[in-house]
Protein backbone atom coordinates (compact mmCIF):
# COMPACT_ATOMS: atom_id res chain seq x y z
CA UNK A 1 0.00 0.00 0.00
CA UNK A 2 1.08 3.44 -0.81
CA UNK A 3 1.28 6.31 2.12
CA UNK A 4 1.90 10.16 1.05
CA UNK A 5 3.08 12.13 3.91
CA UNK A 6 3.60 15.83 4.03
CA UNK A 7 6.02 18.22 5.99
CA UNK A 8 5.79 20.14 9.13
CA UNK A 9 7.01 23.39 9.73
CA UNK A 10 10.81 23.69 9.16
CA UNK A 11 10.86 22.42 5.68
CA UNK A 12 10.72 25.54 4.27
CA UNK A 13 14.16 26.79 1.49
CA UNK A 14 14.23 29.83 -0.49
CA UNK A 15 13.38 28.50 -4.47
CA UNK A 16 10.39 26.26 -3.05
CA UNK A 17 7.83 25.29 -5.58
CA UNK A 18 9.24 27.68 -7.89
CA UNK A 19 9.69 24.74 -10.56
CA UNK A 20 6.19 23.90 -10.12
CA UNK A 21 4.74 27.82 -10.72
CA UNK A 22 6.86 27.35 -14.12
CA UNK A 23 5.77 24.15 -15.26
CA UNK A 24 2.52 23.78 -14.78
CA UNK A 25 -0.44 26.36 -15.46
CA UNK A 26 -2.52 24.47 -12.53
CA UNK A 27 0.08 24.67 -10.14
CA UNK A 28 0.48 28.52 -11.85
CA UNK A 29 -3.65 29.21 -11.16
CA UNK A 30 -3.02 27.71 -7.95
CA UNK A 31 -0.32 29.98 -6.17
CA UNK A 32 -1.81 33.05 -7.53
CA UNK A 33 -5.09 32.01 -6.20
CA UNK A 34 -3.31 31.64 -2.57
CA UNK A 35 -1.56 35.34 -3.61
CA UNK A 36 -5.14 36.62 -3.39
CA UNK A 37 -6.55 35.17 -0.22
CA UNK A 38 -4.00 35.61 2.01
CA UNK A 39 -3.62 39.37 0.22
CA UNK A 40 0.40 39.11 -0.04
CA UNK A 41 2.34 37.64 -2.74
CA UNK A 42 3.61 34.83 -0.76
CA UNK A 43 4.63 33.15 -4.58
CA UNK A 44 7.60 36.42 -3.77
CA UNK A 45 8.90 34.98 -0.53
CA UNK A 46 8.78 31.51 -1.82
CA UNK A 47 10.40 31.85 -4.92
CA UNK A 48 13.07 34.91 -4.36
CA UNK A 49 12.70 35.89 -0.36
CA UNK A 50 15.19 35.44 2.18
CA UNK A 51 15.77 33.08 4.87
CA UNK A 52 14.53 35.38 7.51
CA UNK A 53 11.19 36.37 4.98
CA UNK A 54 10.44 32.55 4.74
CA UNK A 55 11.07 32.36 8.92
CA UNK A 56 8.00 34.17 9.65
CA UNK A 57 5.54 31.76 10.81
CA UNK A 58 2.94 33.64 8.98
CA UNK A 59 4.93 32.90 5.88
CA UNK A 60 6.42 29.55 6.96
CA UNK A 61 3.56 27.89 7.16
CA UNK A 62 1.16 28.64 4.14
CA UNK A 63 3.98 28.33 1.83
CA UNK A 64 4.73 24.45 2.87
CA UNK A 65 1.27 23.92 2.86
CA UNK A 66 1.10 25.46 -0.58
CA UNK A 67 4.23 23.77 -2.05
CA UNK A 68 2.56 20.10 -0.96
CA UNK A 69 -0.55 20.38 -2.07
CA UNK A 70 -0.12 22.00 -4.95
CA UNK A 71 2.49 19.05 -5.92
CA UNK A 72 -0.27 16.85 -5.17
CA UNK A 73 -2.88 18.23 -7.24
CA UNK A 74 0.11 18.69 -10.25
CA UNK A 75 0.35 15.12 -10.07
CA UNK A 76 -3.22 14.56 -10.88
CA UNK A 77 -4.08 10.59 -11.45
CA UNK A 78 -0.58 9.17 -10.32
CA UNK A 79 -1.70 10.52 -7.09
CA UNK A 80 -3.74 7.67 -5.63
CA UNK A 81 -2.70 8.08 -1.49
CA UNK A 82 -4.18 4.86 0.21
CA UNK A 83 -3.31 6.37 3.72
CA UNK A 84 -2.39 9.98 4.54
CA UNK A 85 -0.32 11.29 7.01
CA UNK A 86 1.09 14.83 8.17
CA UNK A 87 3.99 16.20 10.80
CA UNK A 88 1.94 19.08 12.23
CA UNK A 89 1.26 21.69 9.94
CA UNK A 90 1.42 18.79 7.36
CA UNK A 91 -2.13 17.17 9.01
CA UNK A 92 -3.54 20.28 6.75
CA UNK A 93 -1.62 19.46 3.50
CA UNK A 94 -2.91 15.91 4.12
CA UNK A 95 -6.49 16.58 4.57
CA UNK A 96 -6.65 18.79 1.75
CA UNK A 97 -4.70 16.29 -0.69
CA UNK A 98 -6.99 13.79 0.47
CA UNK A 99 -10.13 15.44 -0.45
CA UNK A 100 -11.32 16.30 3.57
CA UNK A 101 -10.85 20.16 2.47
CA UNK A 102 -10.98 22.47 -0.34
CA UNK A 103 -7.61 23.96 -1.21
CA UNK A 104 -9.35 27.72 -0.06
CA UNK A 105 -10.90 26.90 2.68
CA UNK A 106 -7.26 24.44 4.01
CA UNK A 107 -5.44 27.53 2.96
CA UNK A 108 -7.57 30.00 5.38
CA UNK A 109 -7.25 27.34 8.09
CA UNK A 110 -3.57 27.32 7.78
CA UNK A 111 -3.13 31.16 7.56
CA UNK A 112 -5.48 31.63 10.71
CA UNK A 113 -3.39 28.68 12.95
CA UNK A 114 -0.06 30.68 11.90
CA UNK A 115 -1.25 34.02 12.97
CA UNK A 116 -2.78 32.19 16.15
CA UNK A 117 -0.06 30.70 17.25
CA UNK A 118 2.11 33.75 16.67
CA UNK A 119 -0.37 35.57 19.12
CA UNK A 120 -0.24 32.84 21.58
CA UNK A 121 4.41 32.62 20.93
CA UNK A 122 4.24 36.48 21.99
CA UNK A 123 1.78 36.06 25.13
CA UNK A 124 4.83 34.08 27.08
CA UNK A 125 8.60 33.39 26.11
CA UNK A 126 8.65 29.49 25.39
CA UNK A 127 10.80 27.33 23.29
CA UNK A 128 11.55 23.99 22.20
CA UNK A 129 14.37 21.44 22.57
CA UNK A 130 15.06 18.35 20.88
CA UNK A 131 16.23 15.15 22.60
CA UNK A 132 18.63 12.82 21.40
CA UNK A 133 19.25 9.19 22.79
CA UNK A 134 16.78 8.49 26.09
CA UNK A 135 14.15 6.76 25.55
CA UNK A 136 10.41 8.65 25.21
CA UNK A 137 9.38 7.41 28.90
CA UNK A 138 12.34 8.55 30.23
CA UNK A 139 12.19 12.24 28.47
CA UNK A 140 8.65 11.92 29.67
CA UNK A 141 8.94 11.09 33.97
CA UNK A 142 11.80 13.97 33.77
CA UNK A 143 9.54 16.54 31.55
CA UNK A 144 6.94 15.75 34.62
CA UNK A 145 9.25 16.04 37.71
CA UNK A 146 10.04 19.85 36.36
CA UNK A 147 7.94 22.34 38.69
CA UNK A 148 7.63 24.37 34.86
CA UNK A 149 5.47 24.02 32.18
CA UNK A 150 7.53 21.28 29.70
CA UNK A 151 5.92 18.32 27.89
CA UNK A 152 6.91 16.19 25.27
CA UNK A 153 5.45 17.53 21.90
CA UNK A 154 7.15 15.89 18.87
CA UNK A 155 7.69 11.71 19.26
CA UNK A 156 9.81 11.82 16.02
CA UNK A 157 11.43 8.50 15.97
CA UNK A 158 12.98 6.02 18.19
CA UNK A 159 15.72 8.03 20.31
CA UNK A 160 14.43 11.61 19.06
CA UNK A 161 11.96 13.69 21.27
CA UNK A 162 11.03 17.07 20.76
CA UNK A 163 10.32 19.07 24.63
CA UNK A 164 7.97 22.21 24.54
CA UNK A 165 7.29 24.44 27.40
CA UNK A 166 8.27 27.87 28.96
CA UNK A 167 12.07 29.24 28.59
CA UNK A 168 12.60 28.19 32.05
CA UNK A 169 10.99 24.37 31.84
CA UNK A 170 12.82 23.53 29.04
CA UNK A 171 16.06 25.41 30.46
CA UNK A 172 15.54 23.29 33.23
CA UNK A 173 14.65 19.89 31.62
CA UNK A 174 17.62 19.50 29.66
CA UNK A 175 19.94 20.04 32.37
CA UNK A 176 18.21 16.94 33.91
CA UNK A 177 18.16 15.03 30.35
CA UNK A 178 21.85 15.28 30.22
CA UNK A 179 22.31 14.34 33.67
CA UNK A 180 20.27 11.04 32.76
CA UNK A 181 22.33 10.59 29.82
CA UNK A 182 21.01 12.20 26.83
CA UNK A 183 23.84 12.37 24.14
CA UNK A 184 22.28 15.91 23.10
CA UNK A 185 19.98 18.35 24.55
CA UNK A 186 19.79 20.96 22.08
CA UNK A 187 17.28 24.18 22.01
CA UNK A 188 15.72 24.71 18.80
CA UNK A 189 15.48 28.10 16.87
CA UNK A 190 11.53 28.06 17.13
CA UNK A 191 9.43 31.15 18.87
CA UNK A 192 7.38 29.27 20.76
CA UNK A 193 6.18 26.33 22.83
CA UNK A 194 4.30 24.62 19.94
CA UNK A 195 2.12 21.23 20.93
CA UNK A 196 2.00 22.02 24.53
CA UNK A 197 -0.53 23.55 27.22
CA UNK A 198 0.79 26.85 26.11
CA UNK A 199 -1.02 27.28 22.91
CA UNK A 200 -4.32 27.10 24.66
CA UNK A 201 -4.85 30.48 23.49
CA UNK A 202 -4.15 29.05 19.73
CA UNK A 203 -6.03 26.04 20.42
CA UNK A 204 -9.40 28.02 21.00
CA UNK A 205 -9.24 30.63 18.46
CA UNK A 206 -8.54 27.63 16.01
CA UNK A 207 -11.52 25.97 17.08
CA UNK A 208 -14.18 28.35 16.08
CA UNK A 209 -12.44 28.31 12.24
CA UNK A 210 -12.39 25.01 12.73
CA UNK A 211 -16.32 24.18 13.28
CA UNK A 212 -16.84 27.06 11.01
CA UNK A 213 -15.46 25.15 8.01
CA UNK A 214 -16.85 22.61 5.68
CA UNK A 215 -14.95 18.96 6.17
CA UNK A 216 -15.30 15.91 3.83
CA UNK A 217 -14.73 12.21 4.02
CA UNK A 218 -11.04 12.15 2.67
CA UNK A 219 -10.71 9.56 -0.33
CA UNK A 220 -8.65 7.34 2.41
CA UNK A 221 -7.88 7.33 6.07
CA UNK A 222 -5.46 9.69 7.68
CA UNK A 223 -3.42 9.00 10.70
CA UNK A 224 -3.10 11.97 12.53
CA UNK A 225 -0.59 13.47 14.93
CA UNK A 226 -3.52 13.45 18.42
CA UNK A 227 -3.71 9.91 18.14
CA UNK A 228 -1.82 8.02 15.48
CA UNK A 229 -4.82 6.00 14.07
CA UNK A 230 -6.79 6.11 11.04
CA UNK A 231 -9.89 7.51 10.50
CA UNK A 232 -12.43 9.31 7.56
CA UNK A 233 -15.20 10.65 10.08
CA UNK A 234 -15.04 14.37 9.50
CA UNK A 235 -16.46 14.95 12.90
CA UNK A 236 -13.38 13.30 14.77
CA UNK A 237 -10.88 14.72 12.21
CA UNK A 238 -12.02 18.10 13.10
CA UNK A 239 -11.94 17.24 16.85
CA UNK A 240 -8.23 15.95 16.41
CA UNK A 241 -7.18 19.11 14.49
CA UNK A 242 -8.38 21.56 17.19
CA UNK A 243 -6.66 18.62 19.44
CA UNK A 244 -3.24 18.86 17.93
CA UNK A 245 -2.41 22.35 18.77
CA UNK A 246 -2.21 21.72 22.33
CA UNK A 247 -1.10 17.90 22.33
CA UNK A 248 1.73 15.82 20.87
CA UNK A 249 2.80 14.48 17.45
CA UNK A 250 3.27 10.83 17.52
CA UNK A 251 5.11 10.80 14.47
CA UNK A 252 6.74 7.65 15.56
CA UNK A 253 3.59 5.69 16.23
CA UNK A 254 1.62 7.13 13.42
CA UNK A 255 4.36 5.28 11.19
CA UNK A 256 4.69 2.49 13.07
CA UNK A 257 0.59 2.05 12.75
CA UNK A 258 0.71 3.10 9.00
CA UNK A 259 3.17 -0.51 8.21
CA UNK A 260 1.33 -2.50 10.53
CA UNK A 261 -1.83 -1.60 8.89
CA UNK A 262 -0.12 -2.74 5.33
CA UNK A 263 1.47 0.41 3.93
CA UNK A 264 4.79 -0.80 1.90
CA UNK A 265 5.96 2.24 0.23
CA UNK A 266 5.94 6.30 1.74
CA UNK A 267 6.15 9.39 -0.94
CA UNK A 268 7.03 12.67 1.08
CA UNK A 269 5.61 15.44 -0.59
CA UNK A 270 6.91 19.01 -0.28
CA UNK A 271 10.17 20.79 0.56
CA UNK A 272 12.85 18.90 2.59
CA UNK A 273 13.16 15.19 3.19
CA UNK A 274 13.18 15.00 7.26
CA UNK A 275 10.00 12.70 7.02
CA UNK A 276 11.74 10.70 4.50
CA UNK A 277 14.71 10.42 7.33
CA UNK A 278 12.36 9.62 10.10
CA UNK A 279 10.54 6.98 8.32
CA UNK A 280 13.80 5.24 7.58
CA UNK A 281 14.73 5.69 11.57
CA UNK A 282 11.47 4.35 12.58
CA UNK A 283 11.89 1.28 9.86
CA UNK A 284 14.74 0.98 8.03
CA UNK A 285 13.31 -1.87 5.66
CA UNK A 286 10.71 0.46 4.58
CA UNK A 287 10.74 1.93 1.20
CA UNK A 288 10.79 6.03 1.36
CA UNK A 289 11.31 8.75 -0.53
CA UNK A 290 10.82 12.33 -0.97
CA UNK A 291 9.36 14.20 -4.03
CA UNK A 292 9.85 18.11 -4.10
CA UNK A 293 8.76 18.39 -8.13
CA UNK A 294 7.36 16.89 -11.00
Amino acid sequence: MKAYVFPGQGAQFVGMGKDLYDSSSLAKELFEKANEILGFRITDLMFAGTDEDLKQTKVTQPAIFLHSVILAKVLGNDFKPEMVAGHSLGEFSALVAAGALSFEDGLRLVSARAMAMQKACELQPSTMAAVLGLDDSKVEEICASVDEVVVAANYNCPGQLVISGSVKGVDMACEKLKEAGAKRALKLAVSGAFHSPLMEPARQELEAAINATPFKKPVCPIYQNATAKPTSSPEEIKKNLVAQLTAPVRWTQTVQNMIADGATEFVELGPGSVLQGLIKKVNKDISAESKQSL
